[in-house]
């Protein structure tokens, strides 16, 4: 097998080898090349040691050299190379004791997770695939190396990875691997919450994201979400809903994915109306892969706190009310507990907090939302909404798609039409209402608020001296005065 390496890639391979060592491209990026996708960084092992890897490259940094791991500089851009090694005995299922470094490819790779991440390339040798790495790509395989309960016991970490690598790659996770899984469940609780973090964004954009069932069905979620096993368990007992709380989360997650255009067969495309599909696309084109994370996180607790909430009439329907805001709270702790940053945490609660608002199909109203909402959310509010509906009742789509196209519409217009939407949008500022005669302080807050009110009724207003003419009125109208 030939394999096209990049320019530096091949220098550092080559530069190695010249001084009598061996060197390859190893791992995810060789998986990636062979798979057609664009590798997201090159790493490169060699049976040179630290010291001697950094004695053939003029700039290098000691990012990990106590584990042979030597970070080479090219052109701004580093590359790592690492010694070829043993892992010594893991104590953390986690992270090993100690390292040993080898000269034999071999026992580098059989240490490693999976066998399609175990295999090495170079222009000299070619494929090194000692553990079958093609075969299971050709199968769609995800498969350990060697004794799955040894790898999973080393590093318990790579149980959630299975499942994200069955994502991203829409592979299946081989029978024994599987069941090595399940019976080791519990030594999750001794990874950290910034690993499963990560682990967990890459799962839900992946294209089969509908893999995060697997998680909840190999009993993982229940040691770093067992939220979602509630709502798993939760029949919603009502006329728009046709999945359970779990079921139809998950489902909304791969929605969303559809929008980004990133959806395994498993998806039913034929829901989704070719008009609703070019709007999605139109928003999601223009979003990064943070926001694509916030979105697909919203999509998975939007409905989080329904087991809590829900009550069952005398008719046997479900209700859920101030399920929004009971989701809201129970999202920011989660998103906590998991160490998502500030920014994200407030950007899914205030998606969550707002996802089932009803907006009425006029302009005044629509400035009023977007006024209450925030400008800077409405077009991914509007992709959480289709996104909800598609995972819910087919037969109640057409009537609510049809809300949610109606109000985008409007937005777009009041977009164009520059309507003023927040206090800095007012003709006028706090320093012309002091000048005016209004006090600082909180007063001056109230009557910034209260001439928003007047713009977002009749955006004609938003002139100064009609605003100052109003705050005029509001004095006499006010039995004490400023």
């Amino acid at each position: 097998m030939r394999m096209i390496l990049p320019r530096n890639v091949s220098y550092i391979i080559n530069k190695l080898e010249e001084k009598g060592y061996e060197a390859y491209a190893v791992g995810g990026c060789v998986r990636d090349t062979i798979l057609g996708r664009e590798p997201e960084d090159w790493d490169i092992t060699t049976s040179a040691q630290p010291m001697e890897i950094k004695g053939c490259f003029k700039k290098t940094i000691d990012t990990g050299i106590q584990h042979g791991t030597v970070t080479v500089m090219l052109d701004h851009i580093g590359y790592e190379v690492t010694t070829y090694r043993i892992d010594g005995e893991y104590e953390d299922n986690r992270h090993p004791k100690s390292v040993e470094f080898t000269n034999n490819l071999r026992l580098d790779l059989e240490r490693r997770d999976f066998t399609i991440n175990a295999m090495a390339y170079n222009d000299s040798v070619g494929l090194v695939d000692e553990f079958d790495g093609i075969g299971d790509i050709e199968n769609k395989i995800i498969r350990c190396v060697g004794d799955a309960g040894q790898r999973f016991d080393e590093d318990a970490l790579r149980m959630l990875r299975a499942i994200r690598f069955s994502g991203q790659l829409d592979f299946k996770i081989e029978e024994n691997t599987r069941e090595a899984i399940t019976v080791r469940v519990e030594k999750l609780k001794n990874i950290s919450a910034e690993r499963i973090r990560v682990e967990l964004s890459k799962l839900i954009i992946s294209k089969a994201s509908g893999q995060i069932r697997e998680v909840y069905n190999t009993g993982m979620s229940a040691y770093f979400l067992p939220e979602l096993d509630a709502m798993m368990k939760v029949d919603q007992k009502n006329p728009h809903h046709v999945y359970t709380v779990g079921e139809h989360s998950i489902r909304s997650v791969e929605n969303m994915n559809f929008f980004f255009g990133k959806y395994t067969d498993s998806v039913d495309i034929s829901i989704f109306p070719q008009d609703i599909v070019e709007r999605v696309r139109k928003i999601t084109k223009n979003l990064d892969k943070k926001e694509h994370i916030i979105l697909c996180m919203t999509m998975l607790l939007h409905d989080i706190a329904k087991p809590k909430v829900m009550f069952t009439g005398k008719d046997g329907v479900g209700h859920f009310y101030g399920h929004p805001e009971r989701s809201e709270e129970m999202a920011r702790v989660i998103l906590r507990r998991l160490t998502f940053d500030n920014d994200t945490i407030g950007i899914v609660r205030r998606l969550i907090r707002f996802h089932d608002i009803r907006i009425n199909s006029d302009k005044k109203s629509v400035r009023r939302a977007v006024s209450k909402i925030g400008k800077d959310i409405m077009e991914m509010l509007f992709l959480v909404q289709y996104a909800d509906i598609f995972a819910q009742n087919p037969a109640t789509f057409d009537s609510k798609l049809k809300q949610v196209s109606g109000i985008m519409d409007i937005y777009h217009e009041v977009i164009a039409e520059n309507s003023p939407l927040t206090i800095k949008d007012l003709e006028v500022n706090g320093r012309d209402l002091i000048e005016s005669g209004v006090k600082p302080g909180p007063v001056l807050g109230d009557t910034l608020e209260k001439l928003l009110e007047i713009v977002l009724d009749d955006p004609q207003k938003n002139k100064k001296q009609i605003l100052l003419d109003s705050v005029k009125k509001m004095e006499g109208d006010s039995p004490n005065g400023y």
